[in-house]
């Protein structure tokens, strides 16, 4: 009964959304007119007046008189000729309504990285070489617009430079629409997006307060927290902001994290992420934000591929389970905004993956089971990485900054990197700015790989519109 009850119930609740979407649409459709009514009579009494001007000037003694005697009478046939133009512009006007109404924003971003490394990539694992380098690393096209008057929807193609070749291929980076409507303070995310995840992973490269991803989002997340799926955020209704989110998709992180569900895909095979975050004003000028993130893939064959290991052995991933802390103390005040800021941003990820282990990497694939136990499976790894920057502005194009990185090998936590990295960055306009940042990376024997030093010079430009432009991160 309880079954045949719900099922009653469910027209009746799909009816009674239908009306409330077609009055929501009723009552957009009845503003739109009105605003539109209330523009043509404004226009119309601008061409009345217009014409009453027009139809007195050359017949009426006295205005022709004032005119004489303030300007040659010649002038008079260029001055009806001037009021004849507005006129018709104002006519003109008419006819055009709500111009552009249907195109998208449209915006270009071109960003280009010059560097020198004093290590080859083969002592790096770089994918760029090591010595002198010049890499078109973001070729980014973007455009944006509503839907309808309950979504929104963006499209990002973006490109890369490769490093031997030097071609670049676009590729679709975000395909997204969003809700704007919902009850309840719910938005809906849905498509190919950036999940929301920490404080950075879902920035693209371009908008970051320093030239280079974070060593601990390249290796835990994968570079930007990409996905194709969708995501849920509630706005909790108190007084005081508090931020929930969740989201489903096949895979997050970028291309060099693929995840791989074998021949048929569970709901395990799905990764499931989530975020929670508020923040508070300290003072008038002072104000700080925190949030957790987790990420949980139960199921996956192999993300990234089969992990060969400096001595020979290989690891399969089969879970994958990672968790961030992050906080941001940011100091705008009230004057002087544009001159004058000081932000730190913190981010700690604590990484639990599950393994297959093969010791000397002979192990028959046929035999590669996650029902298998013994010495020769290792069951988890956890590993810590995190990253630290603070960043001040001293006048409306100068700041600079520095940024820590410390990260654990997701698959051998012994094997450490640090990194330090001062930068300046000068804006040359709000469109236009230039980047230098220095970088020293020490790493542990372990790895194989070696210390290196290395110099980068970034040029990022804007042309068009861009949603997600420079901000204080």
């Amino acid at each position: 009964m309880s079954s045949q009850a719900q099922e009653t119930n469910q027209p009746a609740d799909f009816d009674q959304r239908l009306k409330q979407m077609q009055s929501m649409f009723e009552q957009h459709e009845r503003e739109l007119e009105a605003r539109f009514e209330k523009k043509i009579a404004a226009q119309d009494e601008v061409i009345h007046a217009l014409q009453q001007r027009l139809a007195v000037l050359p017949t009426n003694s006295i205005v022709a008189t004032t005119a004489v005697t303030t300007t040659n009478r010649s002038d008079i046939p260029d001055l009806i000729k001037d009021l004849s133009d507005k006129v018709d512009s104002v006519v003109e006007a008419q006819k055009k309504t709500l111009p552009g109404e249907f195109n998208p924003a449209l915006g270009f971003v071109g960003e280009t990285v010059s560097s020198y490394r004093s290590q080859g990539s083969d002592k790096t694992g770089s994918d760029r070489p090591g010595g002198f380098d010049f890499w078109a690393r973001s070729l980014e096209i973007n455009a944006t617009a509503s839907v309808d008057p309950f979504a929104k929807a963006w499209v990002v193609a973006n490109a890369s430079a490769d490093a031997t070749t030097g071609e670049s291929t676009f590729g679709i980076e975000e395909a997204a629409f969003q809700t704007t409507s919902l009850p309840g303070n719910l938005t809906l995310t849905g498509g190919r997006f950036f999940g929301e995840f920490g404080r950075l992973a879902y920035i693209h490269d371009h908008e970051l307060p320093f030239v280079n991803r974070p060593l601990a989002l390249d290796s835990y997340i994968g570079g930007e927290s990409r996905s194709d799926g969708a995501q849920l955020n509630w706005l909790v209704p108190v007084e005081h902001y508090i931020s929930l989110t969740a989201g489903v998709g096949n895979q997050f992180g970028g291309d060099g994290s693929p995840n791989n569900p074998g021949n048929y895909r569970p709901i395990g095979g799905l990764n499931f992420w989530g975020r929670a975050s508020t923040s508070f004003d300290l003072t008038e000028n002072w104000s700080a934000e925190a949030g957790v993130s987790g990420l949980w893939n139960p199921k996956t064959e192999d993300r990234g591929g089969v992990l060969v290991q400096p001595n020979g052995s290989t690891l399969t991933e089969k879970e994958r389970r990672l968790a961030g802390v992050d906080f941001k103390l940011s100091y705008v005040p009230l004057r002087n905004n544009q001159f004058r800021s000081f932000t730190w941003g913190t981010e700690v990820l604590f990484s639990n993956d599950r393994f297959l282990f093969d010791p000397d990497g002979s192990l028959d694939p046929a035999l590669s089971s996650p029902s298998l136990s013994g010495d020769e499976f290792k069951n988890s790894v956890n590993s810590l990485g995190l990253y630290s920057y603070v960043n001040y502005k001293w006048s409306r194009q100068w700041s600079a900054g520095f940024l820590f990185d410390y990260l654990q090998n997701a698959q051998n936590h012994d094997d450490e990197t640090f990194a330090y990295s001062p930068f300046v960055t000068y804006a040359l306009s709000h469109w236009n700015q230039l980047r230098l940042q220095y970088t020293h990376t020490d790493r542990s024997a372990i790895s194989g790989l070696k210390p290196d030093d290395a110099l980068y010079l970034q040029w990022t430009w804007i042309i068009g519109a861009h949603s997600h432009g420079w901000s204080q991160r």
